[in-house]
């Protein structure tokens, strides 16, 4: 008769055959973790090509792939106000291969401006480090008789109906802005959405609309070449190649309406690798050539520790609801 041998569950043999596959799950994890990056990193960047937040993703990519000796692809999703391409992060394995670039809409304003949401902005994400901030730009077209912000909501209080401004869309950071600059001021200006910057710059230097809420990458070629005059700008300080455009906290004190770019990786993500990609993504952003193509362009570059920017995106995601809250905006 065959005799069946099982060793009883608290057995020290069973003991000793459990903490075997632990430790050698535990030593394989750690080469796996030590070993990373061993293959292509994929950045999904929620917005077309060529924007700030693309320009911000290629820049860090080449400085990423060169320390970390392999491919970091730079993956265009755009759609959704940035909820498409960052939800595909938040569905991604948690292994440190794929990662979002970020912005003030899917982890500030969207909470607010959508029903429902295809992820969570705090739960379902790990953040690596802030990379870049930007301000927005304030412009009129040339023939509208205002040379500063204290002249431009004068206008607007008397002008019938309000001032119209145009933006490059609904729930933007440039309507945000305007509807903090509404709110602060009792001025009557009247949004007018437009799809992208591109359509919204045409039409106000063509007459069509008299202001212009537009990034400063997008706003600078033709306040340069005299198509727009700049009244003010929505950041804090100067902007470092336009500083004669004054902040609208220089008339109005304490607003900040800052557009900003960061690095996210999908919740769960190893401690070890948020670490790793913080490292290298601060060194990237650090360097000469980061900071001064951004500078280049109006942006500044930024970095922080994985704690400060889970802090920055709740105080973002307060702010930015309570305006959009306030001013009642819904997504389109």
């Amino acid at each position: 008769m065959r005799m069946l041998f099982r060793i009883p569950s608290a057995h020290p043999l069973r003991l000793l055959a459990y903490a075997a596959i632990s430790l050698a799950s535990l030593a394989m994890t750690t080469i796996s973790r030590a070993d990373f990056p061993d293959k292509p990193i994929h950045v999904v960047v929620p917005a077309p090509a060529g924007g700030v937040t693309d320009i911000v993703a290629r820049l860090l990519a080449k400085k990423l792939s060169d320390a970390f000796r392999q491919p970091v692809v730079v993956d265009n999703r755009p759609g959704g106000g940035g909820n498409v391409g960052v939800g595909s992060v938040a569905r991604a394995a948690a292994d440190g291969y794929t990662l979002a670039m970020s912005t003030v809409g899917p982890h500030g304003a969207n909470p607010a401006l959508y029903g429902t949401m295809p992820f969570n902005p705090v739960a379902d994400f790990a953040p690596i480090s802030l990379l870049a901030a930007f301000p927005n730009i304030i412009s009129v077209h040339p023939a509208v008789p205002v040379k500063n912000l204290s002249e431009l909501l004068a206008l607007a209080r008397k002008s019938p109906g309000g001032l119209s401004y145009a933006s490059s869309g609904n729930g933007t950071s440039g309507h945000l802005g305007m509807e903090m600059l509404k709110s602060q001021t009792g001025a009557p200006l009247l949004h007018i959405p437009y799809k992208g910057g591109a359509p919204a710059i045409a039409d106000v230097m063509a007459g069509h609309v008299p202001v212009l809420v537009d990034s400063v990458v997008s706003s600078l070629p033709q306040l340069r070449a005299g198509k727009l005059r700049a009244i003010a700008h929505t950041g804090t300080g100067s902007i470092s190649v336009a500083p004669e455009i004054p902040a609208v906290a220089d008339t109005l004190s304490g607003f900040e309406a800052t557009s900003w770019v960061g690095l996210l990786a999908p919740a769960r993500t190893p401690p070890e690798i948020i670490r790793r990609l913080n490292e290298e993504t601060v060194k990237a952003v650090n360097s000469d050539e980061f900071r001064q193509t951004l500078a280049s362009r109006g942006a500044q570059a930024l970095s922080s520790t994985p704690e400060q920017f889970a802090a920055y995106i709740r105080a973002e995601i307060d702010k930015w609801g309570a305006v959009v809250r306030a001013a009642n905006i819904r997504a389109d």
